[in-house]
């Protein structure tokens, strides 16, 4: 079986297109899929003791390459294209795309491939091998009229375009885990200096980087799961999309949970189209998928969104109920980092409710102006997303 990141399930290994397999420039059908050639795939993908070429009778002078066996990477590049183009087509219905319905019984939901085709100004036989995953190559103006076709969103155009630059990548390219990103300290003094406000920065795969003092008392359930004592504890940043989906009290903290949780994933699935190559990321996707199957359902879904603006309601464990608008600015000096900024509406109780957060989560004098400049102060160093501390207790116990 062969483990599919796109779909979040295992697929038969005859289900796979012929295409992935190696062919030899000697051999009189460029694509001719063989027994001996299926059976070393196999063992591949089944994780089997490897056979060696020469036991099924394949050497090196017979082939382009001596390691001619197309990577699985390539077939999840196929298999993404595909799945994301099938999916948005079944969401056009004939009517919406201005095109008659006679009523008659149709196979699958919304278009069909020809419908497409014909909307986007191309072949049939060319937009069922774009389908197929063979998007290589294609042109944007190309792309742009499937995208229109298919009437997809702004997000989900994007996201058809990194398909594309992704599949246009060499698939032999190394793929490491990045080194983990710091925020600079300019971005940290700004954080510190919003005081009246939740401020944090992400980046794509929902790591917490860094907070103020305030968003780490308001994420402070996220925060603490982070910090649960276990072999993966030392180094890893609080995530958010690891508490939403594996946190038993993910339910409580986000009332609206089951929208947080779908904008969630499709975040995810974007940025997965941006960064295919992100080890990181993809070990994330891997572990969320295994463990949870809210997310591997809703990750079967292919949506994509770009969240930029809107409003967020939490039900904290100290400050109770509050409802916070909240917008996003990508840090242009600092590569797939966003800075969040989290502010409650003048005047209402989510603003009450997030002062009397900011006095309960504030630090005693002492930790504020030790060290600091004659009439100044420091940044106490707990208000930045370290994973081994937790939000303060003190105040906790006074109430």
């Amino acid at each position: 079986m062969l483990w599919s990141w796109s779909t979040g399930s295992f697929s038969d290994v005859r289900d796979i297109d012929p295409s992935y397999f190696p062919t030899c420039p000697n051999s009189t059908t460029k694509r001719r899929v063989t027994p001996e050639f299926k059976a070393l795939f196999e063992s591949f993908v089944y994780e089997e003791p490897l056979l060696h070429p020469s036991q099924v009778g394949v050497f090196d002078r017979h082939c382009r390459r001596g390691h001619s066996l197309r990577s699985v990477v390539d077939v999840e590049r196929k298999e993404e294209i595909r799945d994301f183009l099938i999916s948005r087509r079944a969401k056009i219905a004939p009517e919406q795309a201005g095109l008659p319905n006679y009523g008659e019984l149709r196979r699958v939901p919304g278009l069909r491939r020809e419908e497409v085709a014909q909307l986007a100004g191309v072949s049939t036989d060319y937009y069922t091998r774009l389908e197929r995953g063979s998007i290589r190559g294609v042109s944007d103006s190309v792309l742009d009229a499937v995208a229109s076709a298919l009437q997809l969103d702004e997000a989900e155009r994007t996201h058809l375009m990194d398909l594309a630059r992704t599949a246009n990548t060499p698939s032999r390219r190394a793929v490491r885990r990045p080194p983990q990103q710091r925020v600079r300290p300019g971005v940290l003094r700004l954080l510190d200096g919003m005081t009246g406000a939740v401020a944090m920065v992400q980046n794509g795969r929902s790591d917490v980087l860094a907070a103020n003092l305030l968003g780490r008392a308001l994420y402070g359930p996220v925060f603490e799961s982070a910090a649960v004592p276990g072999p993966e504890a030392p180094g890893r940043l609080p995530n958010q999309a690891r508490y939403l989906f594996l946190s038993p009290g993910a339910g409580d903290f986000y009332p609206e949970w089951p929208a947080i949780a779908a904008t969630t994933v499709a975040m995810l699935r974007l940025e997965s189209g941006r960064n295919s190559h992100d080890r990181a990321l993809n070990e994330l996707i891997g572990e969320l998928t295994t463990r949870s199957s809210l997310f591997a359902g809703l990750w079967a879904g292919h949506d994509v969104r770009i969240h930029t603006t809107g409003t967020k309601r939490f039900h904290h464990p100290v400050a109770g109920d509050l409802s916070l608008q909240f917008e996003t600015l990508d840090l242009p000096g600092d590569e797939g980092q966003t800075l969040f900024t989290f502010t409650a509406e003048p005047g209402s109780a989510s603003e009450n409710a997030l002062a009397f957060l900011a006095s309960w989560a504030a630090p005693p004098p002492d930790i504020t102006t030790a060290g600091g400049p004659a009439g100044g102060s420091i940044t106490p160093v707990r208000s930045h997303a370290q994973p081994e501390r937790k939000p303060g207790k003190t105040g906790q116990t006074n109430d």
